[in-house]
């Protein structure tokens, strides 16, 4: 129906911009925790290299829904002037789950490097306070320092709240603000992550353990006469070619096309945001 075909594709356009506004300001702030870990990571190499991977998965995820680039070279891939196949359909989409799935697991092993960046903040102002000669004095830096360290903040077990004072302690603030650059960073991965799961569950692909099982549509069952009323027999009708329809319309092909959708929109808004947070950060913050 043209209805409830415009129906569909403005649910959908209302979901992915609910995604989009959720996935700004994680990426902005991965773009920044980014810089500083590699920042902090200058003397070793093999660190880097795999926050440069993490930092790009996203955009390996969003290569891997590019037919000509992934699945056209890949089903079909050109050795002169014939064509040599690969692997299979069925093997290419097992692939691309368990490179989502390693590749969320990478970005999960690099978190406290992320972390760690983020607590670094409190150094870097502290430096800067410092610099600022004859503008603030020692003592004040003292003081917003030894906020921390006489327990004015949750979970320190401090009885009573902390005293008033016009200066707000600034590096404190960034110590109780780690529970949401952690939910920041962690978010994306775990949406990935599910809408991968969804789409290998739903979809009924393999992980290549067990052959990949075909998606058949489900077939009508026919309910055995049972003794009762005749309501009780037009509400099972009616629920029964309500399942009936609904069975038609959520195929595994429907929510194959669905979840794929979804992931590659979550990767391509981390993609979009990381990289507009790396300009940000180093050009128009720094000036």
């Amino acid at each position: 129906l043209p209805l409830a075909k415009l129906a569909f594709k403005l649910g959908l356009v209302a979901l992915c911009s609910f995604l989009g506004a959720c996935l700004t300001f994680p990426g902005l702030r991965l773009a920044q925790t980014h810089l500083d870990a590699l920042r902090m990571a200058a003397d070793k190499p093999l660190t880097q290299v795999l926050l440069h991977l993490s930092f790009l998965a996203p955009v390996l995820v969003v290569v891997m829904w590019i037919k000509p680039i992934s699945r056209d070279f890949l089903l079909h891939a050109p050795m002169g002037k014939q064509t040599v196949q690969i692997m299979s359909d069925s093997a290419y989409n097992t692939t691309r789950l368990w490179t989502i799935v390693g590749l969320c697991l990478l970005r999960l092993a690099v978190t406290r490097h992320h972390l760690q960046a983020y607590l670094g903040l409190a150094e870097r102002w502290v430096e800067q306070m410092r610099k600022e000669a004859g503008r603030i004095a020692v003592l004040e830096i003292q003081r917003k320092v030894r906020t921390r360290e006489l327990g004015w903040e949750p979970g320190s077990g401090h009885g009573h709240r902390p005293p008033t004072d016009p200066h707000c302690p600034q590096i404190t603030r960034i110590y109780c603000y780690v529970s949401v650059v952690s939910l920041q960073y962690l978010g994306p991965i775990i949406l990935t992550l599910h809408c991968t799961l969804l789409l290998k569950t739903l979809g009924h692909h393999s992980w290549g353990l067990y052959p990949e099982p075909p998606p058949l549509p489900p077939a009508a069952t026919a309910a055995p006469p049972r003794p009762g009323s005749e309501d009780r027999e037009d509400v099972r009708a009616a629920v029964e070619q309500i399942t009936g329809i609904l069975g038609g319309i959520f195929t595994p092909l429907f929510f194959r096309g669905f979840f794929a959708f979804l992931t590659w929109w979550v990767a391509a808004c981390q993609v979009v945001t990381s990289l507009f947070g790396l300009y940000f950060h180093q050009y128009l913050a720094a000036s």
